[in-house]
Parts: structure tokens; C-alpha cells; sequence
């Protein structure tokens, strides 16, 4: 069964929802309605990564997310912290968070790999080919799937070698990171061969612009949802562990659904 990864963006310049989960009190709110409304895990982020995204310092990312992490937890959800820093990832981790959800997949930060492997939490390793602010300069394959499938296996290798085991490791495609519009799309048709290659996958397509090009004029955050929650289907049959979202109820209804017609009834 393919499980919910909801969206705690603790941010003011998020592409969907910026600054509205800012303040640390409607963020664990919004937390603690996600994980009502059925997510398995919260991926706690306190650094926008949207197209044209300038850094911030990781005191002010853990000044963000740290209290964030600590409620959701003592609170009993599963929580995942969204960073691509070493030492944000290791005080999340000391807060209570159990996954940590890298989209550098390990390269923005030398010590990550490292940390991660003493913390003993489990490493989502994201498709990436640099930072937000120079994205798509680096966008250029030859084969969208066959590339994914070589940089994907080179950060798992690189986990082993800084002592992460494969079953600790989750892939993710990177999905609107360093990919323009109809690569997307080649990079989802490809979701088996990523799945192929061994550890968990999860795919994040959640409201991305590529789903509101696909939408055409008009396509609001509802349209974008409702986008989200048939990509996160065909995620789901194509192999994919856990899939990240806005939405978590409509995303869940319609895995339910899809669910009851493989096995011709609820």
C-alpha cells in the first residue's frame, strides 16, 4: 500500500503556500490536521527549494522547524525534516524527526551523509543537479530515465560508503527539480526503472507547475490537487513506496479508490 507524506512548510516564500504555516503554532496545527486527516508521515520544512529560491542560514531553518518537529512528534506522528543541511538534519533528528529528507540527495552539504549515518534516522536521496537559483541550467538529458536511474544509484552507492544501509535509503525522483515541463512527465513514465533499482521510492508532484501546464489556463490550487492526487495513483502502480503531498485526503481517497478497482471492491 502506498503511503501519504503530508507537507509542513514552515517557510514565508513556499511556491503554494508560503508564510501561511510560518508562525510555529499554525504550523503544528496544520501538522496535526495532516496526520488526523490520515498521513504516515509530516516532511517538516523550514527552506522554500521553489524555482528561484534564495538559501537561508541553517540557524534561522532550525530557529523555523525545530519546535515544529518537536510538537509533531511528542504528538505521535512520524516526522521527516526537509533540509539539505547537516546540522539541521542532526538537531531534527535529536528533536524526534526519524527521516531525513534531503533534495541534494546528499551533495549540497558534505557532512550529510555522515550525519545521517550516526543519527541512525532513514535519508530520502532526491534527484538533483543544483540549487534553486540555477535549476534549470543544468537541465539538459539525453534520456531523462536513464540518467535518473545512473545519478540515483551514484547517491546510493555514496550513501553505503558513508555506512547508510540500502534499506535506510528512500529515492525520489526530484520531480520539478532540475527538470523543465515534458521532463517531468518522461522522468514519471520511467518510475519502474527507478523502482527497479532497489530501496523505497517516493514521488513528490504536488501542486508543481508542470501539472498546471498540463491543466492549461486557469489551473488553481483545487485543479492542482485534484492533478496531484491522479499522479499519486499512477505513482502508486508504477511501484512507489510513499508519495508527498498538499492535499492528504483527497491524495488518500483516491488511493483508496484505486485500491478497490484492482481488487474489484472495497
Amino acid at each position: 500500500m502506498t503511503l501519504v507524506m503530508g507537507i509542513v512548510n514552515v517557510t514565508p516564500d513556499s511556491f503554494s503556500d508560503g508564510g501561511r504555516y510560518l508562525d510555529p503554532a499554525a504550523a503544528i496545527a496544520h501538522g496535526r490536521a495532516l496526520h488526523a486527516a490520515g498521513a504516515a508521515f509530516l516532511d517538516v520544512g523550514g527552506e522554500s527549494t521553489r524555482p528561484g529560491a534564495e538559501r537561508i542560514d541553517p540557524a534561522e531553518e532550525r530557529d523555523r522547524v525545530l519546535p515544529v518537529v518537536a510538537a509533531l512528534a511528542d504528538a505521535g506522528a512520524v516526522v521527516s525534516i526537509d533540509t539539505m543541511n547537516a546540522a539541521t538534519a542532526t538537531a531534527a533528528v535529536e528533536a524526534g524527526a526519524r527521516i531525513v529528507n534531503d533534495v541534494s540527495g546528499g551533495l549540497a552539504d558534505p557532512d550529510m551523509l555522515p550525519a545521517v549515518a550516526a543519527s541512525g534516522a532513514d535519508v530520502v536521496l532526491q534527484h538533483w543537479r543544483g540549487h534553486s537559483d540555477d535549476m534549470y541550467a543544468r537541465a539538459e538529458y539525453a534520456d531523462v530515465a536513464t540518467e535518473l536511474v545512473g545519478e540515483l544509484g551514484e547517491r546510493l552507492r555514496a550513501a553505503a560508503a558513508a555506512g547508510i544501509s540500502p534499506d535506510r535509503v528512500i529515492l525520489d525522483p526530484g520531480i520539478g527539480f532540475g527538470k523543465r515541463g515534458a521532463q517531468n512527465w518522461r522522468a514519471l513514465q520511467g518510475l519502474d526503472r527507478i523502482v527497479a533499482i532497489g530501496p523505497r521510492v517516493l514521488v513528490g508532484t504536488s501542486r508543481k507547475r508542470f501539472l498546471a501546464e498540463a491543466l492549461g489556463e486557469g489551473a488553481d490550487e483545487a485543479r492542482r490537487d485534484l492533478a496531484t492526487a491522479v499522479t499519486s495513483v499512477l505513482a502508486a502502480q508504477a511501484g512507489a513506496w510513499a508519495v508527498r503531498v498538499h492535499d492528504v485526503g483527497a491524495t488518500r481517497d483516491a488511493l483508496a479508490i484505486a485500491r478497490a478497482w484492482e481488487r474489484g471492491g472495497a
